[in-house]
């Protein structure tokens, strides 16, 4: 069990709120009359997704893809294919909605692998980058927050499965 002194706020429900309208804003201006695809990567960025998705002005439709890279806080660096998407995507505009890059080993791969179904456009919105770790040829085109490498729960993002519930995001600390 995880006690909840183990946990220091990081980003509060009212910055996490405010972020994610400016990001919803944004895409709203940036695809004004037309439609997009939202491909939210399970599990961790279902609550980012939700909150997101309700911010944009657009016509969207959302489906969800899964992969696994983690055991624990460690990134096990082998991405596991769970879930494939079900909608048709080529020639639609994409946007890939994930919770956090960490190594950039898992939206890599999700990047390629929706990039090679053929979409109109594909962009990418996460809530967390870890700037000093990630390992991108590419740009990231909204990112909520910028983090150090410490690893963080809450909103989506979980500890062995747990902790997704919690409203803003911590630092977890006193866990190996």
């Amino acid at each position: 069990m995880i006690e909840r002194e183990n946990l220091k706020e990081v980003i509060s429900k009212e910055e996490l709120s405010s972020r994610i309208a400016e990001i919803g804003a944004e895409i709203s201006n940036a695809y004004n009359l037309e439609s997009v695809v939202f491909i939210v990567v399970l599990n961790g960025s279902f609550i980012f997704a939700s909150d997101l998705i309700r911010a944009v002005d657009i016509e969207c439709e959302v489906d969800f893809i899964k992969v696994t890279s983690y055991s624990g806080m460690k990134s096990e660096g082998k991405i596991n294919f769970e879930k494939d998407i079900s909608t048709e995507i080529a020639g639609k505009n994409i946007i890939i909605v994930e919770d956090i890059i960490d190594s950039g080993n898992t939206i890599n791969f999700v990047k390629e692998f929706i990039d090679n179904k053929n979409p109109k456009s594909l962009k990418i919105a996460t809530l967390l980058l870890k700037t000093k770790i990630a390992k991108l040829s590419f740009k990231i085109d909204w990112v909520g927050f910028e983090i150090s490498s410490e690893f963080v729960v809450g909103y989506g993002l979980d500890y062995n499965q747990k902790l997704r519930n919690l409203n803003a995001v911590y630092r977890l600390g006193g866990v190996n």
